[in-house]
């Protein structure tokens, strides 16, 4: 399965993920559940998601790295200040996020069990080679770095 690694990129994973939660809310309204304020939960979960993922993405152009999910092996700097305090990963959290916001509006529990999924995704197949090829770039102090702050939250 390394094959996989590093191949999708993110957004797409995340949009497949949105897809296959609408296909399942669509396939599945059995799995329909009443959400009380929906509309207003879904909208504050997506805001928060694309509000951590602009940040963090201006951390990394402020720090004059790379954000290419792809090629992590062309990072000059480890961020670890602002966001990057609290989660090693607040791009792909905002993504969570968002994706949290579409189950929430979508009130469906296969929406739901597919959030799992995405993270179960994303920490196989893109985190854990993008943490391969920071450990080799900057050794000790990633190390350091990843023992110190959670991967998620």
């Amino acid at each position: 399965m390394r094959w996989l690694e590093l191949r999708v990129p993110p957004p797409v994973v995340a949009g497949v993920c949105a897809v296959f939660m609408w296909l399942g809310a669509k396939i599945l309204p059995s799995a329909h559940f009443a959400l009380p304020m929906k509309a207003a939960l879904a909208g504050v979960l997506a805001a928060a998601g694309v509000c951590t993922g602009l940040v963090a993405v201006f951390q990394f152009k402020r720090a004059r790295t790379t954000v290419h999910p792809m090629k992590p092996q062309e990072a000059s700097t480890l961020v670890v200040r602002g966001i990057y305090r609290f989660t090693r990963n607040p791009m792909y959290l905002g993504v969570l996020l968002v994706l949290a916001g579409w189950a929430a509006w979508l009130a469906n529990g296969v929406a739901l069990v597919l959030l799992p999924c995405f993270v179960a995704y994303m920490n196989r197949f893109q985190i854990a080679p993008e943490e391969r090829a920071l450990e080799a770039g900057f050794g000790a102090a990633f190390a350091g770095y990843r023992r110190a702050v959670r991967r998620w939250l």
